[in-house]
């Protein structure tokens, strides 16, 4: 833990065209915190210590990194491209952050796990803090999980495991939507983030001055075809969804994919007071039940779905 300090000015890396570090924006707008959105490239050195010495900030949420679009098989292909950015560009920030004595968080993954003889599907034994990675199989995985060593040196830099975000809506990034638009889903047990919860909590621990490494998940996990039968009974009745094996699902992807629990204690127990953490299912259903609404409000429901949503049984 570093010393705390009064969170007064936030630099998000990641806050412009990011997912989470938009998120991280609107929550600190919120709170009356003054922020910004980086304008520097965190692969850009210099423009980075430029922008951090200009607007000195008392925090930084580092939320920018190459994921590729549409998914994680797009590193496969562009390998230089997803070092400059998730290596050289994570390390930039964590460097030159610590250089000045700022806070940094950075969003990093918790898909740098798979189930294992050790932490074996269903036991309920997650993997920990310090289990050093054991999975490889996509270059994406690759990167973060050289990162993370490096990064864990950094006595000012917090990182947060996060998997498999959802959102209260179907943003593309969202892993609903990602797997309600497939043609067939696996059905393994997970651990995963729900963003109303953990982002918040982000902040707070942020605001507390935590480092280190952190599992950055709601307790538990939840499996694929649970999360499904939650999306048919608060979003769409009439959806059908079909299940194939991991050796199925293999021959339409690029690179594997990480499935693990992650073990939640230290995160629990560090938490700040006043945090609400709830379980994996419990947050999911609360999530669906606010998207319902979301969507309503949208136009979406009860029966105007967009088309790349619909799946009912063939004939």
């Amino acid at each position: 833990m570093s010393e705390a300090k009064e969170m007064k000015k936030v630099l998000i890396f990641g806050g412009k065209t990011g997912w989470i570090g938009g998120l991280m924006n609107e929550l600190c707008t919120k709170e009356g915190i003054e922020v910004k959105n980086a304008d520097s490239r965190i692969e850009n050195r210099e423009t980075v210590a430029k922008e951090l010495d200009e607007f000195q900030p008392t925090h930084v949420l580092m939320a920018a990194g190459m994921t590729g679009r549409p998914n994680i098989d797009w590193c496969e292909d562009n390998k230089p491209e997803t070092i400059r950015v998730n290596v050289i560009g994570t390390l930039n920030i964590a460097d030159l952050c610590n250089m000045r004595g700022i806070h940094c968080t950075v969003y990093a993954t918790g898909c740098i796990f798979k189930y294992d003889d050790a932490h074996p599907l269903g036991s309920g034994v997650g993997f920990k803090e310090e289990d050093a990675p054991n999975f490889d199989g996509s270059f994406y995985s690759q990167t973060k999980g050289y990162m993370e060593p490096m990064l864990a040196c950094y006595p000012s830099c917090l990182i947060l495991r996060v998997r498999m975000p959802i959102s209260d809506d179907l943003i593309h990034r969202n892993f609903v939507t990602k797997i309600a638009k497939y043609e067939k889903i696996i059905n393994i047990p997970n651990s995963m983030t729900i963003l109303h919860e953990m982002l918040p909590a982000s902040l707070a621990m942020a605001k507390n001055g935590l480092t280190g490494v952190y599992n950055f998940t709601n307790p538990g996990v939840i499996s694929h075809n649970e999360v499904m039968d939650m999306y048919i009974k608060y979003i769409d009745p009439t959806y059908h969804y079909t299940n194939f094996t991991e050796e199925e699902q293999a021959k339409v992807i690029k690179a594997p994919r990480s499935n693990n629990e992650l073990d939640t204690t230290k995160l629990m127990r560090d938490m700040p007071e006043g945090v609400v953490i709830n379980d994996i299912k419990t947050a999911y259903d609360l999530c669906f039940q606010r998207m319902k609404v979301n969507l309503t409000k949208m136009g979406w429901l009860p029966d105007n779905m967009p088309a790349e949503f619909v799946r009912k049984p063939k004939a």
